[in-house]
């Protein structure tokens, strides 16, 4: 290669560099944010209805709550998704490479780098979709489970304001941090 040319990355290598990326894309960010919103919303409920907060006096605190547990419960589907997409990427290969060839058969035009750039693009789409799936799923019964853990059960006879900062940041916290795991 010449020496101006050596840094540069091809169209292909810089798709399938982004695919390995922890950068999500515009979409996907808003579907994890939208989704920790509504899952960060949801302990107004339970010290509005049933620890009996008052929804105006406490408008404050649940809105730095929710803003900050959207972050972090955001944060952890993030982690999470990138954790499992390479596994389940590896999974589901086989299956996604003969779907991929089977409806490519009778393009006798197409060459084997084509086919195979299909088989890869299709595979890291289905392994996108279902780490994103999954994340969401698993990230937001883990974080309602800890939440109703750590109020009514750890911190049960604490003030209900005081309750509703350590339960639902305790639980976001510790969420964002278990979803930094490598496993």
């Amino acid at each position: 290669m010449a020496g101006g040319n050596k840094n540069k990355l091809s169209r292909e290598e810089e798709l399938l560099l982004q695919d390995f990326s922890r950068n999500v894309s515009t979409k996907s960010s808003a579907l994890f944010y939208g989704n920790a919103l509504i899952v960060s919303a949801i302990p107004i409920w339970l010290f509005w209805r049933i620890h009996q907060m008052d929804l105006y006096q406490s408008a404050i605190i649940f809105v730095i709550g929710t803003i900050i547990s959207t972050y972090l419960v955001a944060m952890a589907y993030k982690n999470t998704k990138f954790i499992l997409k390479h596994k389940v990427a590896v999974k589901r290969e086989d299956a996604v490479a003969q779907e991929v060839m089977r409806k490519l058969s009778d393009d006798k035009k197409m060459t084997k780098k084509e086919k195979d750039e299909r088989i890869l693009w299709k595979k890291n789409e289905v392994a996108d979709y279902e780490a994103t799936t999954f994340s969401i799923f698993y990230n937001n019964a883990l974080y309602l489970v800890l939440l109703i853990v750590v109020s009514f059960y750890i911190l049960k006879s604490f003030n209900p304001a005081v309750n509703y900062v350590a339960s639902v940041g305790a639980s976001a916290g510790l969420l964002a941090l278990l979803s930094t795991g490598q496993n």
